[in-house]
C-alpha cells in the first residue's frame, strides 16, 4: 500500500473511531445525568435545575427509599424470580421449536414455519387474553401470570431457527450413525453450538422479563407478588398525586418540601435498572458474535 493509499485509511479508521467515540458519550450521558440528579438536594433542583454534576450533593434521595427496604427487596426478589425461571424456560422452549423447524428432514418444517411467522401478524386481543389468564388459567395474582406470556416469542424462534440452519446437518447424521437420540443430539451437540445465538436472546430475554409491568398490572393484586417495575410504576403515580395535589395535602399540615420528588424518581431509575447494567458486559463477547452469525434465513 502506498503512502496516500496508507494515510486514507487511517484517515477512515480515525473518523470511524471519532464516530463511535461521540455516540458513546451520547448513549452515556443521559445515565450520567440521572445518576447526577439523584445525589442532588431537591432544593437545589428547583434553583438551578438538571447538571451533571450535582450543585448540592445530597443523597436524601436514596435515604427515603431504602427507609422501608422491605417492598423494595420483596420486588427485587420477585423480579429476579421472574427473570430467572422465564429466561431459562423461554430460551429452552424457543430453542426447542426452531431446531425442529430448522431440520430440512422434519416434514412439517414448512407449514411449522408459516404458522410461528403467522403468529405475529395477529393477536387475540387483550380481553380474551385477560379472560384466558384470569377465567381459564387461573393465574390471578400468580408470578406465572407474568412467565408464561412472555416464554415464546415467534421472532426470537426464528433467528433460533436461522442459526441453527447454518449448523451443518452432516454432525446430525454421524451423530445418528453412532446411535445418539434425538435428545441426546439436542442437548449435547445443539446447544453447545448455539452459545452465540442463546447468549443473545437470552439476553433481550432476560431485559424484557426485568422491565415487564404491564401484565403485573392486569394480574397481580397482592403486594407480596409486586415486581420491581410494577413498584416503580406505584411510587411514579404516588409522586405525581402529590405533586399535584400538594395544596390539598399541606392543608392536611403536611410538609412536602421535604419530600424529595424529582432526585427520588432519578434513585429509583437507579436503583431499578442498575443491576441489569452490570449484567451486560458479561454477555457483550456472545452477544456481539450472536448478532453477526444469527441472520434471519430461510
Amino acid at each position: 500500500m502506498n503512502a496516500s493509499g496508507l494515510h486514507i485509511s487511517r484517515t477512515g479508521n480515525a473518523m470511524i473511531h471519532l464516530f463511535f467515540i461521540l455516540l458513546s458519550i451520547v448513549i452515556i450521558a443521559p445515565f450520567l445525568l440521572i445518576v447526577s440528579v439523584s445525589l442532588t438536594d431537591e432544593k437545589a433542583l428547583v434553583e438551578f435545575g438538571y447538571s451533571f454534576v450535582p450543585a448540592k450533593f445530597s443523597t436524601i434521595a436514596y435515604e427515603f427509599i431504602l427507609q422501608s427496604p422491605g417492598a423494595l427487596l420483596r420486588a427485587y426478589g420477585n423480579t429476579i424470580f421472574i427473570t430467572a425461571i422465564g429466561s431459562v424456560l423461554s430460551l429452552l422452549l424457543t430453542s426447542m421449536v426452531a431446531y425442529a423447524i430448522s431440520r430440512r428432514d422434519y416434514g412439517l418444517r414448512v407449514p411449522l414455519t408459516v404458522y410461528v411467522f403467522f403468529t405475529m401478524l395477529f393477536s387475540g386481543g387483550l380481553v380474551p387474553f385477560y379472560i384466558l389468564m384470569t377465567q381459564y388459567l387461573h393465574l390471578k395474582d400468580s408470578l406465572w401470570a407474568i412467565i408464561l406470556p412472555s416464554l415464546l416469542s415467534p421472532f426470537y424462534v426464528l433467528i433460533m431457527k436461522g442459526f441453527m440452519g447454518k449448523i451443518p446437518h452432516e454432525l446430525i447424521e454421524s451423530a445418528k450413525v453412532d446411535g445418539a437420540s434425538e435428545w441426546r443430539i439436542f442437548f449435547r451437540m445443539i446447544l453447545p453450538l448455539s452459545t452465540p445465538a442463546l447468549a443473545t436472546l437470552g439476553l433481550f430475554i432476560a431485559f424484557n422479563y426485568w422491565n415487564e409491568w404491564f401484565n403485573a398490572l392486569l394480574f397481580i393484586d397482592n403486594d407480596k407478588l409486586v415486581p420491581l417495575q410494577l413498584l416503580l410504576v406505584r411510587i411514579m403515580n404516588t409522586l405525581d398525586f402529590l405533586r399535584n395535589n400538594s395544596a390539598y395535602i399541606q392543608g392536611l399540615g403536611l410538609d412536602m418540601s421535604q419530600l424529595p420528588n424529582e432526585s427520588m424518581r432519578m434513585a429509583l431509575v437507579i436503583l431499578v435498572a442498575g443491576p441489569m447494567m452490570f449484567i451486560f458486559p458479561f454477555f457483550q463477547k456472545y452477544f456481539v458474535q450472536g448478532m453477526t452469525v444469527g441472520s434471519l434465513k430461510g
